[in-house]
């Protein structure tokens, strides 16, 4: 028996990042976003390749996500933020809202896209997280567009047509 195996690949050249981030929280959202940053030039991802936008807070990721995986000019999206646990429910409802809006738009769109939103208990948990959240999110994405674009290429047999 043989097994088709893709290998994880995290090759950044040619591929195309879109990042979404949200200015709540700011002090997280830009450490997330630095850290981001320079893991995808690790990676490397051009930085000609990469579009950064910014957001109020943690619920506009996703409309802001769709928009740009509607241009259909990215490999994958990123998406950055943190939500802390305040004293109101309100934590709750943030933070499996805009989850739930991420992962509904990589399914609909077809798209990668890494969640990155920190949701935490208190800014030292935050603190202690966003450097390797950031750092995640871009292997993540990476990582996956190159699946994608893998398995794309896998079931591509060309665009010959047949006589038949």
């Amino acid at each position: 028996m043989t097994v088709d195996t893709i290998a994880p690949d995290l090759d950044g050249t040619q591929l195309r990042i879109g990042i979404v981030w949200s200015r709540f929280n700011t002090w997280a959202g830009e450490s997330l976003l630095a850290s981001c940053l320079r893991e995808l030039a690790d990676l490397g991802v051009d930085e000609d390749d990469v579009t950064i936008i910014s957001v109020p807070g943690a619920l506009e990721i996703p409309i802001a996500l769709a928009a740009l995986a509607a241009r259909d000019q990215f490999d994958a999206l990123i998406a950055l933020g943190c939500v802390i646990r305040g004293d109101t429910y309100h934590f709750e409802i943030v933070a499996e809202q805009s989850a739930a809006g991420v992962a509904q738009v990589a399914l609909a769109q077809g798209l990668p896209v890494a969640n990155g939103i920190l949701t935490t208990n208190d800014e030292d948990q935050a603190r202690e997280r966003v450097v390797e959240k950031g750092s995640d999110a871009a292997r993540t994405a990476v990582e996956m567009a190159n699946l994608l674009l893998a398995l794309d290429d896998d079931g591509d047999d060309g665009d010959e047509e047949s006589d038949a």
